[in-house]
């Protein structure tokens, strides 16, 4: 089953959203803001890609974020953050066959689903 997570009234996850309907892909959609954040998949994330790559650092939730708390981020603290405040999780963060991919580009989510 693939997994897609973020939040409703984002805009890019309503491209994503939208991409997966058209093109009949069957999915759970997984809002941060009703369901709080999947740890695992975080997690998953992060060792996948990165700290870096999974915390939206140009985010609103992420300039509000004390600097010492942003010059210290690391993995373990990355996840603890986005515990506390699931929106500096890039969106959408999509699980598909055990690998994680962050963001949506319609060539990408075409090459990923591709029979």
């Amino acid at each position: 089953m693939t997994t897609i997570y973020g939040i409703k009234n984002c805009d890019t996850m309503k491209k994503a959203l939208n991409w997966l309907d058209e093109h009949n892909i069957e999915y759970r959609f997984h809002d941060y803001k009703k369901e709080g954040l999947d740890e695992d998949a975080v997690k998953n994330a992060i060792e996948e890609h990165g700290w870096e790559a999974v915390i939206n650092k140009r985010g609103t939730t992420w300039r509000n974020l004390p600097p010492a708390v942003q010059d210290n981020m690391d993995k373990l603290k990355a996840v603890n953050i986005a515990e506390d405040n699931p929106s500096i999780v890039k969106r959408p963060l999509l699980i598909h066959k055990d690998k994680t991919y962050l963001g949506f580009k319609d060539a990408q989510y075409a090459d990923i689903f591709k029979a």
